[in-house]
This record gives structure tokens, sequence and C-alpha cells, in this order.
């Protein structure tokens, strides 16, 4: 837990700042997503209330297609690009350890090095435990995967990458749930917030869809997401289902096609593969003007390992019982080793910043208005 928070960039809070104030002044967005509602409840902005409100905004574009003051007027709003470099800010600020906050500096490069020397490591494990010809030979059956690696090395290995991932975001988090102003969570509130994030309610700006490449909203980011989002909970219910499988009953992977592991793993990498790559694609025709070049690299670094561990997770179901299983094993296996090892670091990070938004906005909205910062 840091002990004081990470020096601020001051220039991109003032900034926000600066926008706010004009946005509360106009008010003309008060019907849009809940950054709008939020806003009118104060009449001045802490940096804590900025990136609350900066965590809350969904880059729906909305308020950039309806606001009279965006560029080439002087004031010069566009709530969706700073929003986006002050999320970013936000990340660093409430990383933890400190010492690996500059990761998010650099996210695509560490995580194309991450995912290269994972790789390597565990071809080269492979073959240092075994004959070299093992690697490319055909292991069929039950257990067939821990012919090459030792389960118990697998959940030495993951389960402590995985450890590491879940304490620091945690701990990074609840920085941010704090220095942004936080406060006594209700049942309630998670309720409220599990459900707009569940549903993505705010990405369609309450117009019925995210403006993408014009100002004609479309539902197609929300569906891009969804697959996503719900490909990974189906990829993860398969990982739990297949520990579970292991180590109570004795059924030993790669299972059947039939067998709900299998099943869940096909639907949630096949979410993994529409989403990300509907994603990355969304991301090229957007309009360069409501988003940040700052973050173009963190958000495309984790789309792009999204896709490489559902590509190479369904191609090892596919090809397992061949001669190319071992390199597609570690293939996958290094992917995902990195995938773990950059989740606190990376744009990963933003569903749980931004949940933590959402339950502050569900606690808030009971709140009588005053008009001041609670």
């Amino acid at each position: 837990m840091p002990k004081k928070p990470m020096k601020l960039d001051t220039s991109i809070h003032a900034e926000a700042n600066r926008q706010m104030t004009i946005c509360n002044a106009c008010r003309y967005c008060e019907g849009l997503c809940a950054v709008f509602p939020a806003m009118t409840r104060r009449r001045t902005f802490s940096d804590g209330d900025l990136e609350y409100l900066a965590n809350l905004c969904h880059s729906c574009g909305a308020c950039y297609y309806a606001c009279q003051y965006v560029p080439p007027h002087e004031f010069a709003v566009n709530v969706p690009q700073i929003f986006a470099q002050l999320r970013s800010e936000s990340y660093y600020r409430s990383a933890w350890p400190r010492t690996f906050a500059p990761l998010f500096q650099r996210n695509g490069l560490i995580i194309a090095l991450a995912a290269t020397v994972a790789i390597a490591l565990f071809i080269g494990g492979f073959v240092a435990m075994h004959d070299p010809d093992a690697l490319f030979a055909v292991h069929t059956g039950p257990g067939a995967f821990y012919r090459l690696m030792p389960h118990e090395t697998m959940v030495a290995l993951f389960g402590g990458v995985f450890l590491f991932a879940v304490v620091a975001i945690v701990i990074s988090v609840r920085t941010f749930w704090r220095t942004s102003g936080g406060g006594t969570i209700g049942l309630s509130d998670l309720l409220i917030a599990g459900q707009a994030t569940a549903t993505l309610r705010y990405l369609d700006g309450q117009r019925g869809g995210c403006m993408n490449e014009d100002e004609q909203p479309t539902d197609r980011r929300r569906f891009y997401h969804h697959c996503t989002f719900y490909g990974f909970l189906l990829c993860f219910a398969s990982t739990s289902l297949a520990t579970v499988l292991h180590n109570l009953l004795g059924w030993h992977a790669p299972y059947a096609w039939y067998n709900p592991v299998v099943l869940l793993g096909v639907l949630g990498g096949s979410g993994l593969l529409i989403g990300p790559a509907g994603l990355l694609r969304a991301k090229q025709r957007r309009d360069p003007q409501v988003v940040s070049s700052d973050t173009r690299g963190m958000e495309v670094a984790f789309l792009a390992m999204l896709l490489l561990t559902s590509a190479s997770g369904l191609l090892l179901l596919v090809l397992r019982a061949t001669p190319a299983m071992g390199i597609l094993l570690a293939l996958h296996l290094g992917i995902v080793f990195a995938l773990f090892l950059t989740f606190p670091y990376g744009k990963f990070v933003h569903g749980f910043y931004r949940y933590a938004a959402l339950i502050r906005f569900a606690r808030e909205s009971k709140l009588p208005v005053a008009g001041t910062a609670d």
C-alpha cells in the first residue's frame, strides 16, 4: 500500500478541470451518460473528483458530437480525449508496487517482450526437461499435456503469477478508491454498478449507440466489448472447472470435446476472437478527435494478447493429437503467462477502475443534490 499518492501530471488534471468547469456552466449534456449528472453535483473539482469522472466515462463520444465548444472553438472542449489521458494517469498513480508504475507508459513494448521471453522459456523448458524429440512427438489421452510439463509445475507457475496479479490489482484499485474520494460501500451500490457493468449501460451515450468513425451512433463497440468480456469470463470458468475436475475427481486434461471444460473454452475462445478483432477494427476506424494517441499502444497490445490467447488455445484444441501439440502448448502457455504477468499494468485494469467509479456513482445518486462535493 503506497504511503502517499504518486506525483501527478498536473497539466492533464488542470486541462480536465478547465473543461469540466466549462461543461458545468453549460450543462447541455446533462441527459447523456453518468459523467454529467455526477459533474453537476460539484461546484469545483479536486484531482480525485476528476479521476473519478474520467473512469466513469465510457468514451462513447456522444458529448463530443453534441458539444458546441469542441475545436475549432476557442474553448477547445474535448471530454472523451482528455478523460482518456486522465484514466491512464489514474492507473499510473495508483499502481502497485510503485516501481512497476512506469510499465503503463511502455505497455505495448513490455507486453511484446514479456510474451516473447515467456514463449522462449516454455519451449526451452520443455526441451530441458525431456528428450528434444518429445517436443514433436504425438501425445494422446488423459495427462498428455503433463508429459511435457508436470501439472504441479504448471500450478506453481500460473498460480503464483495469477495471485500476484490479483494482489496488485486489488491494492491499486483500493488506492484509486481512496484518493478519488471513495467512501462506504453498500450492497445495493455493488448490485447497481454490477448491472451497469454487465450491460455496458453507458457505452451507448443514452443515444442508441457509440459514435465511432462519425456522428452516427452504432452498437458495434458494445457488441464487441460484450464478446470480449463474456468470452474472458467463460474461459476463466473453463479453467476453474478443469481445476476442480483435476483435483477432486482426478480427471486429467486434455478432455473430450463434449466435456463442459471444452465447451466453455470453445465458447469463450470464440468470444475472445470476435470481440478483440472487432474492437481493433473499430479502433482503426474511430474518429481520431475522440481518442488519445497516448493510450493507443496499451489498448492495442492488450487486444492483440487476447486474440493470440484465444487463437493459440483453439489451435491447441484442434491439433492436440498431432506432432504440433508440443510447440502449440508452449506457445499458448507462454502467451497466457505474459498476459497474467502484465494484467496489473495494462488495459485490463480499466474494468476494475470503471466498476469502482460506477459504485461511487450509484452511492451518490441516492444522495440529495446539494450542488457540492460530498
